[in-house]
């Protein structure tokens, strides 16, 4: 072991920091594996491909389903292989290219070439450069399917479809381009049982031959056919995953222990395995999915590939799935504190405590790894808007935490800064005051005009693109049957929900309008306006004075909560007005994904509620950072005061917590009733972090130092050294509630 892998085991660890020394409970080999993918070694193996579509292949002026199929037998054929000498699992994404959410090769053969300048005018103007190098993500495929049929059964489903009558050239075209993407998947399988079988040929020794053969006997029938073991469903979905991922399409994986439980149970029941066994599988398929880890940093961080996990909850029967595959998971998440996998899981009012003490434990390790979804208000939410019980029973996420029927949807969002409507409705904008607004009725009046023209023009919008997508459509309900694509209304279901951002600074900067200009005078609507203009140059006093009164959102504050409530029901209400439209879904939704630290901050003025421009503001639907001041129950409660059946596509609640709170039983206790209360009182989605800002500012001025350092984002977690500077100062903003200089 190299003394950089042996630095990165010992330091991979928030909790080995803050003092929460997890339970060690994997081999030696394993843990050592861990180390390296950790560190980068394996990440910074990958190569831009080196091939590209033959010029002579566009003579025909294929269609763009099929230059991407083309694209995909070549990634299938010419990708480099990599298989590690430990590893109980095969299949790597090797392609840099996929990393940047782009299809590999075809940049390269349009851009990098003069194939795309010499290609016929026709095939030009049908196809753009986003469509052509494009992939997907913010989805959660039907990886099940795979297990239960196997790409044998896809591969029938799709002839049929070919052999019935009424196809026109289009259809047909599009579901031959999905059949030779299922053959070049096909093909790069082979290449890795080839590959196999040369390892095993050359073993040094019997114990290498052993364990190749192993690992050979794992994945030679799958994902073709269904599997039989354990081992072979980890191997199946795997392989299902990763080619998908190879092609540059970042896909969450959806509910993990429901689709392995079963496998599990049978070779436990048969003496086929044991947990300690299973356990290790496990903990290569976590360690795996960290194949892309460079160190890279750029923008939100490295790890941020939408490959989310979802754990326990109910299944389609309305019966609890959590098992034995749970408690493994969340064992190796406990001990190798790996983030590339963020884990959401399921609870209700029945969550056994053992388990919502399983996820505090982890939780307080740092990092925001796991956070959890609360069924009681979603299932009920979901089935409102129109979902069938059982689906809405089987309900995913879509790489963060919005909610979607996985394998059914093709998802999108439309983000907007409703705090930037408020302002432009003060003159704060390009377009100065141009109402008196007499009073506060006639001010809210226009900001709710304001609202509504803004999602006016997002409910008339389309999520259908050019992008070709025969290969994620293949493990899309509704795209074989239908002949259509996964943005072409293929899927059962096509979402595009509107998102506002900023919904807290919104009330918080209302109800200080209300109080001091209508309620109190202390200064006319004007007045304040320049104020605002001027950044509260010179009305520190006034600024000061807002905060101590305590009138802000997150704190339990029955008139902030009132405003708040009054904001997100004018929202939801008017997006309710549309279900869907153009045949796509719009459920409302609120988020920011951390645009209050990018795209939003530089477009936004101070607050008429005390904060100063380029003050980091409220995350999803969290309190303004630095306006909570009555501790985390508080927080809990003004958030759940919302009727949140009202918002069928989700938010989030962030909660940063020091880990002196978190300490000792007591504090465990305390993480426990933070679930509890949240599950009680109606929330959605919650996303405990444990954060020192102490040492999160050591970490940014020695990233050195803290090489896997974690912290949660806003859906997903990143390793804090590969942040962008902006995004680092955000986290910490959040912690601390305090500006950073």
């Amino acid at each position: 072991m190299t003394a950089s892998c042996a630095e990165s085991l010992r330091q991979r660890n928030f909790g080995v920091v803050t003092g929460h020394e997890p339970k060690k409970r994997l081999s030696e080999s394993t843990r050592l594996l861990a180390a390296r993918y950790l560190s980068g070694e394996i990440g910074r193996t990958m190569d831009v491909a080196h091939c590209a579509i033959d010029p002579d292949f566009f003579l025909t002026l294929p269609s763009a389903n099929r230059v991407y199929a083309e694209a995909i037998r070549l990634i299938a054929t010419h990708a480099p292989l990599r298989i590690e000498q430990d590893e109980l699992l095969v299949g790597a994404a090797t392609l840099r290219e996929a990393t940047w959410h782009r299809v590999p090769l075809l940049r390269h053969s349009y851009f990098g070439c003069a194939n795309f300048n010499d290609a016929p005018d026709a095939f030009r103007r049908a196809i753009t450069p986003d469509a052509l190098v494009s992939s997907v993500s913010h989805t959660t495929l039907g990886f099940d399917r795979v297990l239960a049929v196997g790409y044998a059964g896809i591969r029938r489903e799709l002839e049929a479809r070919l052999n019935r009558v009424g196809l026109d050239p289009d259809a047909r075209d599009f579901l031959e381009s999905m059949r030779s993407c299922l053959d070049a998947a096909d093909i790069w399988h082979a290449r890795y049982l080839r590959e196999l079988d040369r390892l095993i040929a050359e073993a040094p020794d019997e114990e290498t031959r052993r364990h190749f053969s192993t690992v050979q006997c794992a994945a030679e029938r799958v994902p073709a056919n269904p599997p039989q073991t354990f081992h072979e469903a980890l191997q199946a979905l795997w392989l299902a995953w990763d080619f998908q991922r190879l092609c540059g399409n970042w896909s969450g994986l959806g509910r993990f222990d429901r689709m392995l439980g079963p496998f599990l149970w049978k070779d436990l029941a048969d003496g086929r395995i044991t947990l300690d066994d299973a356990r290790e599988l496990i903990a290569h398929f976590w360690i795996k999915g960290c194949e892309w880890i460079t160190a890279d940093g750029q923008g939100s961080g490295d790890a941020q590939f939408y490959q989310n996990i979802v754990l326990a909850g109910v299944d389609e029967t309305g019966n609890e799935i959590a098992n034995e595959v749970t408690d493994l998971v969340l064992d190796v998440v406990e001990e190798l504190h790996i983030s590339d996998f963020p884990i959401a899981v399921r609870v209700n009012s029945k969550t056994p405590r053992r388990l919502l003490e399983r996820i505090a434990r982890i939780q307080r390790l740092g990092g925001g790894i796991v956070a959890i979804y609360n069924e009681d208000r979603i299932i009920p939410t979901l089935t409102r808007f129109g979902y069938p019980l059982e689906e809405a029973r089987s309900f995913a996420n879509d790489g963060c935490w919005e909610l979607l029927i996985p394998g059914k949807t093709c998802f999108a969002y439309q983000p907007f800064d409703a705090l930037k409507l408020l302002q432009d409705t003060l003159g704060l904008g390009a377009v100065p005051l141009g109402h008196e607004y007499p009073d506060f009725e006639s001010l809210y009046a226009e900001f709710r005009r304001r609202l509504a023209f803004s999602l006016t023009s997002l409910v008339n919008a389309s999520s259908r693109s050019h992008h070709p997508t025969p290969l994620v459509s293949l493990l899309v309900d509704g795209c074989i049957e239908s002949a259509r694509s996964y943005y072409d209304l293929g899927p059962k279901y096509t979402v595009l929900a509107p998102h506002p951002g900023g919904l807290p600074d919104v009330a918080n900067s209302l109800l200080a309008i209300r109080e001091l200009v209508y309620s109190e005078r202390r200064l006319d609507l004007r007045t304040l306006v320049d104020i605002l203009r001027a950044d509260w140059e010179g009305h520190e006093p006034l600024r000061q004075s807002l905060h101590a009164r305590g009138l802000f959102y997150g704190n339990g504050h029955p008139v902030a909560d009132a405003m708040m409530q009054r904001v997100f029901d004018d929202f939801t209400a008017l997006v309710a007005q549309v279900h869907d439209r153009l045949g796509i879904l719009r459920p409302a939704g609120i988020s920011t994904f951390g645009r209050e630290a990018t795209a939003f901050l530089p477009h936004r003025y101070a607050t008429a509620c005390g904060q100063k421009k380029w003050d980091v503001l409220a995350s999803n639907f969290s309190p303004t950072p630095g306006t909570d001041t009555n501790g985390p129950t508080a927080i809990i409660r003004s958030h759940c005061a919302m009727d949140f059946s009202r918002l069928p596509c989700g938010t989030a609640l962030d909660i940063r917590l020091h880990p002196s709170s978190t300490s000792g039983e007591a504090g465990l206790a305390a993480m426990v009733t933070l679930m509890q209360c949240f599950i009680s009182l109606g929330g959605i989605f919650m996303q405990l972090d444990v954060m020192d800002p102490d040492l999160l500012r050591d970490a940014q001025a020695h990233p050195e130092k803290y090489p896997n350092l974690v912290v949660r984002i806003s859906g997903w977690s990143a390793r804090f050294g590969t942040l962008a500077p902006e995004w680092q100062r955000m986290v910490i903003e959040h912690a601390t509630g305090k500006r950073e200089s």
